[in-house]
């Protein structure tokens, strides 16, 4: 198969978090390989520019030519370009190349620092738009480029258009990350028509090289071969799920996150991995378990790392739950995400008082098991039904979130084990938490050894 191959001509960044940096981390993610032409290089981190140094015109047209020439370009992008010189230099190179070219008009970062001298748009617009498969400004620089304030979607797109008419670039992307709402919408202009692009807007300080990582992952799947409606589409995808999980590092804008994007599937794929070992442990210890089950019957579940284990979706359960069959336990289904609701939503609280522990087992109420607990050393709490404010019994689901943080509040850190004694209609229950399913259920049975619940052997 051919390795994809994508150059990025733009700035250095010191913080990591945008420019080459941010574009590289992008392309290693999507599968892409990744060259570079440096055009300057920064001092700054979250907070501020602090100076910039712009390199000669002659040397970043020789890193274009030398990666031209032996390893060739699928696509390819633009970032902080500086001065004139230096777009000259670009165009000059890019001249004739026939590759999918990716412009991003940086010209100011977050911070307000100057990225693009005034005097270079039009360079910009005279020189690399008319090579260009696809510009993608912000509102800001949309505006600038266009000479039309945008103050919604409809502007955005005459904006584009007059961009596109008047520098003969193929398709212009305004991105609606500065528009208000609450999607944010991008919008791409192509030969006439309008395709828009919505994603929920998430309201985050960390968004340092989003811009960036966008036309990067635009730039990355055109270098894979995708058509740029279905370039623009996934890296839309890409880059809000980058947003999503950026991280929050220094004192300003934190850098979003492109990893993720291989991160959050190997994730998943070690939960359901570790929850299949703990099933099939649990079903070895199957007449012990039959002991253990509640008359709603049993689950397990594990959940995503911090920060991606948010909602139920994050936890991982067995469908159908953990049932009794003649005197053992079987699982009823293979793991899945959003497999739990109940199980789940006290392992998500518990998860916000000790991150590690993303594992829990529901087993009946038996005050030997706690006792078994408590001379284990295991860390033991519990919450009583009838103390539930009327506010909470009102929220659908809330109890049981409810419910887990009494029992944190009452033993005054993370217990191992949550006991409560039921309610109407509702049957006694023990939680019982471990950093991973495995140790769970070695947990369960350490308790039901120590409380003789164990069968005898032959």
């Amino acid at each position: 198969m051919k390795l994809p191959r994508a150059l990025t001509i733009a700035g250095s960044d010191s913080g990591g978090g945008a420019g080459i940096q941010a574009d590289l981390k992008t392309f290693t993610t999507l599968g892409v390989y990744g060259m570079t032409a440096i055009t300057a290089t920064t001092a700054q981190n979250t907070l501020e520019v602090k100076e910039s140094f712009e390199l000669p015109a002659e040397l970043v047209k020789a890193q274009i030519e030398a990666v031209v020439e032996d390893i060739g370009v699928d696509a390819a992008k633009t970032g902080m370009l500086y001065s004139s010189r230096i777009i000259e230099a670009v165009a000059e190179s890019l001249s004739g190349c026939g590759f999918p070219l990716v412009v991003d008009p940086v010209m100011v970062a977050k911070s307000g620092a100057v990225l693009l001298k005034p005097e270079a748009v039009a360079a910009l617009k005279r020189r690399l738009f008319p090579l260009a498969t696809l510009v993608t400004p912000n509102r800001a620089e949309a505006e600038r480029l266009s000479g039309l304030k945008i103050s919604g979607l409809k502007e955005a797109v005459e904006a584009a258009e007059r961009i596109a008419e008047e520098t003969g670039v193929e398709a212009v992307l305004v991105k609606g990350g500065h528009l208000e709402g609450e999607e944010s919408i991008d919008i791409l202009y192509r030969k006439g028509e309008v395709k828009r692009y919505a994603s929920p807007r998430i309201e985050t300080r960390n968004l340092h090289g989003s811009g960036c990582s966008f036309s990067a992952a635009i730039a990355g799947w055109l270098a894979k071969g995708e058509s740029l409606p279905e370039a623009v589409g996934k890296a839309k995808i890409f880059i809000t799920e980058a947003i999503r999980f950026g991280f929050p590092l220094g004192k300003g804008f934190g850098p979003v996150n492109p990893a993720v994007w291989l991160q959050l599937p190997a994730e998943k794929f070690h939960v359901l991995a570790k929850l299949s070992e703990a099933v099939e442990r649990l079903e070895e210890a199957g007449e012990t378990f039959a002991r253990l089950m509640p008359e709603v019957q049993m689950n397990l579940a594990y959940a995503l790392p911090k920060p991606y284990a948010r909602t139920v979706e994050d936890v991982a359960a067995i469908p159908g739950r953990i049932v009794k069959i003649d005197g053992r336990v079987k699982a009823s289904a293979p793991p899945r995400f959003g497999a739990s609701s109940h199980l789940a939503r006290a392992l998500l609280k518990m998860m916000e008082f000790n991150p590690e522990a993303r594992a829990a087992i529901n087993l009946r109420f038996d005050r030997r098991l706690v006792e078994a607990a408590e001379a284990l050393g295991f860390k033991v709490s519990s919450y009583r039904r009838e103390e539930e404010p009327e506010e909470v019994k009102r929220v659908e689901g809330a109890t049981i979130p409810w419910g887990i943080e009494s029992a944190v509040r009452r033993l005054g850190e993370p217990p191992d084990l949550v006991y409560h004694l039921g309610g109407h209609g509702k049957e006694p229950m023990i939680n019982l938490f471990g950093r991973d399913p495995v140790e769970v259920v070695e947990k369960a049975l350490k308790l039901a050894a120590r409380a003789g619940l164990t069968p005898a052997k032959p």
